[in-house]
Order: structure tokens, then C-alpha cells, then sequence
């Protein structure tokens, strides 16, 4: 018995309540469109759905890629019972009451295939429900998930599971979908003899970003609109103006605590870093359009100043920080343009990542060093007992001295001779740069004066 029960095919493909995504669902492997990395012939998830491998998957992808899709395929040429949960819908009493039942089936020689759509929705302890029965082999396990398995499934699930990776699709593979749905006359759109240019299908291909669920439904849209606006006579035809109306704005993929926000996040840092001032402005635009929070974008955006620019140009910090405050006063749009001007000076600025190296260096010494004294000539002398154990004995006043640089030892023993900060020849570091060999000249000038002042 397969408890997995969609609508018959026929039905399925000529209700007219069914949304056309729906209906132009790929029923075999052939009618996929894209994965051919995955399903091309010879290559893995092909093999195991057409030897119907016991193995367990994980299928891991934007939406609209086919991942429901291929674990229909799946329900269709699989000799074992297959049924569906929703990490939404079901809670760890329907786990467990679908466990036992698949546990008895076992007995008596049936295998069971479980498909968790939004695996990632269910928690921990859900997730653990599945694990024993995973691994007995009582059930087959296909998960769909739209968030990196590597933070989302849980490690002991994860290692009993094959995760194939599901890419978007590309433009040119969306406006093939599109022009089979307008030719289809069984499931598409076919019967409504609707025409459609060119322009206007690559129109929806590219504000789908991907996902051919959304162009589906925008091309369904967009049917019924020319429909309603050609005459008697008239033909019907999709234009570039009517995709228009028929999208109200673009469909970002994006995720503000999903795996895309950091993978834009980290794009934009990288293309500042890079001085790509025309990549940074996108993807800072990209972040932004999809949601981003961008009080967020602004505390990166003064991370960068400090981590990647650093003294190669100091009032990059300054810059970034008043790009912050005039967000916060003016709001979106705005104040977007602050953050966009920040974006471009920190990507045009010279860079320099030696504080940043600097304080790592010294955070690691801090670990090992914690107990090591303060040499006695730089502490506080308040009493004077105290001043009576030596403390500030030696202490040379540099504002006192010609040079105003003393021969004195400021870290600890054994940290004598310790460098930490290295200036690049990077903007306002080449000045630093000289600045620090100025001193050292000066402090070995002051400390021969020293010795032949003891001689």
C-alpha cells in the first residue's frame, strides 16, 4: 500500500483549482528540467532512484528546484510504502505512531520511505525520533531543506543520510519550463491559445531568481491578465508591460537567519576587502532589497573598517560610523545612500589588516603571559610603603625628556623585545611606519646616553 496519495494524474492535471506549478510537476526523470549534475544518466541520485537504493537522503536546495518533485518521483517507482510529513504540521506523537507502524511493516518484509518536507523546522528532539529507525533500517528516510544540513540535521542523522545538493535553475532552464507550460494542453496552459514574447519570458525567468515554482505562478498570472485584456478578436499575448503588473517585486532569495544571509554578508565583506567598489555596491544593494535588516548591514559595515582598512586610513572608521547615525536619523531609502557611500569609500580605501593581526598576536601572548608581573617602574606609587618596595623606582617622564622618548621597558620580561604591530606601506601606515622607526632610532639614542651617563 502506498499511503502516499496526490491527486490522480489526470485529475491532478486538469483541476482547474490546482495551481499550474502544481500541475506541471515533473511525474518521471526525463521531464525534470536542470540537476544534471544529479540526475544526467550514469551520475548518483539517478542510479539510486531507478535501482530504488534503500539508502537514506537528504535533498538540499533554494526553493522551487524540485525537491518535492523528486521525492515523488520516488513514491512512483519505489516497491515500498511511502508516506509524507510536514515539519510545519506533524509534531514527535505522529513521529513515533509512523515509526511503529513501519517497524511491524519490516516484519513482514515491506519496506517504508518517509518524506519530512522542511526537515530543518523539526527540532532536535524530533530529528532524534527518526535515528534508531534509520538506522535498523525500519524506514528509508528523504528529507527536503531549504537551510545547510550541516547546521540544521543533526550529526548522527546526518552520517546515516546522502545529502545531494539541488542548484537553482538557470534563466534559460526557467524559460523552457515556461514555454512547455504554454504548450502543454493537458496540464499547462495550452487550451487558452496564449502567445507570449520572448522579453516577457525571460522577464519572469529572471525575477524568479531561480525558482520555478515562482515563474509558474507568475506565468499563470500573467495568462489570465492577457486573457482579460485582449478583445474577441484579439489575440492574447504576454508582454514584457503586462509581466509587470503580474510581478510586484522581485523575488529575492534570501533568508535573514538562514544560510544566504551569510553567504551575502560574506560577499560583501570580501568585495570591500578586494577593492571591488562595483561588487561591493551590489551586493550591498542585493542585501537590501531582500529584507536585510540594515542596522545590521551598518554594524558589518564598521567591522570592515576596522578589520580590513584599520590606520591605512583612520577616518574610514569615522566614515563608517556617521554612516551608521545618518541610517538611524533618516530611515530608509534615504539613509541607504549613507551606507552605500561608507561601502564604496571602505572598497576604495587603502587597506591594512595589521591592528587586526596585532591584537590577535597580543590576545594569544595576554593567554599565556595573564600572571606576569608589571615591571616595578611602571606601577602606581600612592603610598609610601609602596614606593618603599620600589614601586615607580625608574620611572623615566617622557614629556620631561628633549626627545620625549625614554629607554625604558614598558611589557613585561618576557615579552621584552615583543613586536606586535608591523604598519603596512599602506596610506596613512606609511607615515606610521616612519613614525616607528623614528622612535627606535630615538630610544637607541636615548639609551647610549644612558650607558655613557653610567660610564
Amino acid at each position: 500500500m502506498n499511503l502516499f496519495s496526490p491527486l490522480p494524474e489526470r485529475e491532478t492535471a486538469t483541476a482547474a483549482s490546482t495551481p499550474l506549478a502544481q500541475r506541471m510537476r515533473p511525474r518521471t526523470l526525463d521531464e525534470v528540467v536542470g540537476q544534471e549534475h544529479l540526475l544526467a544518466p550514469g551520475k548518483p541520485l539517478r542510479l539510486q532512484i531507478e535501482r530504488d537504493d534503500p539508502g537514506s537522503i537528504i535533498f538540499w536546495g533554494p526553493p522551487g528546484v524540485g525537491k518535492t518533485t523528486l521525492a515523488q518521483i520516488i513514491a512512483r517507482v519505489t516497491k515500498a510504502d511511502f508516506i509524507e510529513f510536514s515539519a510545519v504540521l506533524s509534531g514527535i506523537k505522529e513521529i513515533k505512531q509512523v515509526m511503529a507502524d513501519a517497524a511491524k511493516a519490516r516484519e513482514f518484509g515491506t519496506r517504508t520511505i518517509v518524506f519530512v518536507d522542511e526537515i530543518h523546522r523539526f527540532n532536535k528532539a524530533q530529528q532524534d525520533a527518526f535515528l534508531p529507525h534509520v538506522e535498523k533500517g525500519n524506514i528509508r528516510l528523504i528529507g527536503a531543506t531549504t537551510e545547510n544540513p550541516s547546521f540544521e540535521i543533526i550529526s548522527a542523522l546526518l552520517s546515516r543520510t546522502r545529502v545531494y545538493v539541488l542548484k537553482p535553475l538557470t534563466e534559460e532552464q526557467i524559460i523552457k519550463l515556461l514555454q512547455r507550460a504554454l504548450a502543454d494542453h493537458e496540464r499547462g496552459l495550452g487550451a487558452m491559445q496564449i502567445d507570449a514574447e520572448d522579453d516577457a519570458l525571460a522577464k519572469i525567468a529572471s525575477y524568479s531568481s531561480g525558482d520555478a515554482r515562482s515563474a509558474y505562478n507568475v506565468l499563470e498570472i500573467a495568462a489570465k491578465l492577457a486573457q482579460d485584456r485582449s478583445g474577441p478578436t484579439q489575440e492574447a499575448v504576454i508582454t514584457s508591460e503586462l509581466i509587470a503588473d503580474a510581478v510586484q517585486k522581485r523575488v529575492l532569495l534570501y533568508d535573514k537567519s538562514g544560510e544566504e544571509h551569510y553567504n551575502l554578508i560574506s560577499a560583501l565583506h570580501k568585495s570591500v576587502r578586494n577593492s571591488d567598489v562595483d561588487a561591493s555596491l551590489y551586493w550591498l544593494g542585493r542585501m537590501l532589497a531582500s529584507g536585510e535588516d540594515p542596522m545590521y548591514i551598518a554594524r558589518r559595515v564598521v567591522r570592515m573598517a576596522v578589520e580590513d582598512i584599520g590606520l591605512a586610513s583612520p577616518q574610514a572608521l569615522s566614515i563608517t560610523l556617521a554612516a551608521r547615525d545618518a541610517y538611524d536619523f533618516l530611515g530608509t531609502p534615504e539613509g541607504e545612500l549613507a551606507l552605500a557611500q561608507a561601502v564604496a569609500y571602505l572598497a576604495l580605501a587603502p587597506k591594512s589588516n595589521a591592528i587586526y593581526t596585532a591584537f590577535g598576536e597580543v590576545q594569544e601572548d595576554v593567554e599565556k603571559t595573564a600572571a606576569d608581573p608589571v615591571p616595578l617602574h611602571l606601577r602606581n606609587a600612592p603610598t609610601g610603603l609602596m614606593k618603599a618596595f620600589g614601586y615607580g623606582k625608574g620611572y623615566q617622564y617622557a614629556h620631561d625628556l628633549e626627545s620625549k622618548v625614554a629607554d625604558m621597558q614598558c611589557l613585561p620580561d618576557n615579552l621584552r623585545d615583543r613586536r606586535y604591530f608591523h604598519p603596512t606601506s599602506e596610506g596613512f601606515e606609511r607615515e606610521l611606519r616612519k613614525r616607528m622607526e623614528g622612535l627606535a632610532n630615538a630610544r637607541e639614542a636615548a639609551k647610549r646616553n644612558s650607558q655613557d651617563t653610567e660610564t
